[in-house]
């Protein structure tokens, strides 16, 4: 059985102080060897500029860097002068995502999903880039049915996509029930679980709430009866995300995705408890 694959994800900091963090923290995950590092693209492309300076910082450093793209309220040109930039960086990497629509803009853009932005990565770009798309085991919030997100899932790898990492979740239950569905659907592709440490319960049910993902009653009850005891939230939140990711590989998974929140002590805990 060949070694899990291991990428790790980041936003780009708003100040200075964020951006010092985030070396320091991304010189430590570093040493995990990751396969690629992936930064984070707001809304409409609202951090496209700091986006690509973290990704040609981690260049620098000699690491693979794998930019977020979302195409809802841009523009082809758009896309494509941001394509064209990260060609001549030398980035070989990008998520294509079809992202949120920026509070206060009426209009979607000229590409509307995620399958119309892989089509048009590939019409401008060929294989130049691994593109990696987004998959949702327990749904996608806004979704008609299971059955809907599954076709979409579906147009995406037939736009062109390699690979697919998926929403958080805690259900391992969830992840293998989403890939039976997609392999009898003929889909081949890798499908990388996507993994939030807990670090603090009240930021997880922020992030849950706001993006679909179920946190399991026995989880929830357990984290409410810790109260403000951060140190019990941080050392059941290890063991249970330690053991969702055995649970994970031990099933087959190809590799995790971490999103780390642009720290690294949870991330760095949690894989050497797996001993990868």
């Amino acid at each position: 059985m060949s070694k899990p694959e291991l990428s790790i994800e980041f936003f780009p900091p708003q100040t200075p102080e964020g951006a010092i963090k985030l070396r320091d923290a991304r010189a430590r995950l570093a040493e995990l060897k990751p396969a690629f590092f992936s930064v984070t693209f707001g809304a409409g492309g609202s951090t496209q500029e700091r986006t690509l300076d973290v990704v040609l910082e981690i260049q620098q450093e000699g690491h693979q860097a794998a930019p977020h793209l979302s195409c809802v309220g841009s523009t082809k040109s758009k896309i494509r002068d941001i394509l064209h930039r990260y060609q001549a960086a030398g980035i070989r990497r990008i998520v294509a995502l079809r992202g949120d629509l920026p509070s206060g803009m009426a209009h979607p853009g000229e590409l509307r999903y995620a399958n119309e932005l892989v089509e048009f990565i590939r019409q401008e770009t060929g294989d130049c880039f691994q593109i990696e798309v987004a998959a949702y085991p327990e749904w996608h919030p806004q979704a008609r049915s299971a059955q809907d997100d599954l076709k979409n899932f579906k147009r995406k790898v037939e736009a062109g996509a390699n690979a697919a990492i998926t929403q958080f979740f805690y259900n391992a239950d969830a992840y293998e029930h989403f890939v039976n569905e997609v392999r009898a659907l003929g889909i081949t592709i890798p499908i990388v679980p996507g993994i939030m440490p807990i670090g603090s319960f009240s930021k997880l049910s922020r992030f849950a709430d706001a993006c679909g993902a179920e946190i399991p009653r026995w989880m929830r009850r357990k984290f409410e009866g810790y109260g403000d005891d951060a140190e019990s939230i941080r050392a059941f939140g290890l063991d249970v995300v330690t053991e969702l990711c055995q649970r994970l590989l031990d099933r087959g998974a190809p590799g995790l995705h971490f999103y780390s929140l642009n720290q690294s002590e949870l991330t760095t805990e949690i894989v050497r408890r797996l001993r990868i």
